[in-house]
């Protein structure tokens, strides 16, 4: 991934596509992945710039996700932006993410957001 990617987890099929539109909108190239084993293992081999990161997924969960991105080194620069419906956790791991989104989130909301977080041109 180069420093314009965007790797969108979540398991919500339409959601995911409006949040990779989204963010394409905003000049990122994204990935959807949306099972959290298959995040954790992509996660070892690529370095996006921006996480968008469901907390309710298949097999392991986006706060198991959000540990492990928050211990590794490689990944320090990452911005994570938590995508819940889930308000108890969201304000569980707020200091942990860069950003916390309620859903429903719209398309012009969070491609404004991510046009903020986009590394700026050298």
């Amino acid at each position: 991934m180069n420093e314009h990617s965007a790797m969108i987890i979540e398991d919500n099929e339409d959601l995911a596509i409006i949040f990779a539109e989204a963010l394409q909108a905003a000049g990122f190239d994204t990935g959807i992945i949306q099972d959290g084993s298959t995040a954790l293992t992509r996660l070892k081999s690529c370095v996006p710039h921006i996480i968008i990161l469901d907390l309710h997924l298949p097999h392991v969960s986006g706060e198991e996700i959000l540990k492990q991105i928050r211990t590794d080194e490689r990944l320090a620069q990452t911005r994570v932006i938590i995508a819940t419906a889930d308000p108890r956790m969201a304000d569980m791991l707020k200091d942990q993410a860069d950003l916390v989104l309620l859903k429903p989130i719209s398309f012009g909301q969070l491609r404004d957001l991510a046009g903020r977080l986009s590394p700026q041109p050298a």
